[in-house]
């Protein structure tokens, strides 16, 4: 009986990058936890994400200001598919950005790269609790109506 239990349930999927890999990269900038999501792993620190792995790869969060720093080290956007089947067109993330390839040998480095993508995430969370903020405090006259209470 077991052996049939084992034949229906499908194999835990192998992890993106090996989870002590990630640990010993990132050691110079500080404990980072891992968690599965769609395919690849998000990686955060503070319980804000600052980076994924898919497809065996790092990719840092990124504003505006640190793109061109990706892009002088020939780097490239984090580019997904809607859906898994032949044809479908990849768009590229705004957010996202590939671990310049030298980082990988220079792990004090990629701490800086690292610590300013965790800058961004916080950033980004300051931006939207205001956002909330603001939304929550203005007059009940400027507010977007409620869509589940059909107001």
């Amino acid at each position: 009986m077991g052996g049939l239990f084992r034949r229906r349930c499908p194999k835990t999927p192998e992890p993106p990058v090996d989870p002590e890999f990630i640990s010993d990269l990132f050691a110079p900038f500080g404990p980072v936890v891992e968690r599965r999501m769609f395919g690849g792993a998000g990686l955060y620190r503070e319980g804000l994400m600052f980076a994924l792995v898919f497809d065996g790869a790092i990719f840092l969060r990124v504003d505006e200001t640190s793109i061109p720093d990706f892009e002088r080290e020939g780097s490239r956007p984090f580019v997904y598919t809607r859906a898994k089947s032949p044809g479908k067109i990849g768009r590229a993330s705004l957010s996202y950005w590939r671990l310049p390839e030298r980082l990988y040998d220079d792990p004090e480095e990629l701490a800086v790269w690292a610590e300013r993508a965790l800058e961004i995430a916080r950033r980004k969370q300051a931006a939207k609790r205001s956002r909330t903020k603001t939304k929550r405090d203005a007059p009940a006259s400027k507010r977007k109506p409620n869509r589940r209470s059909g107001a």
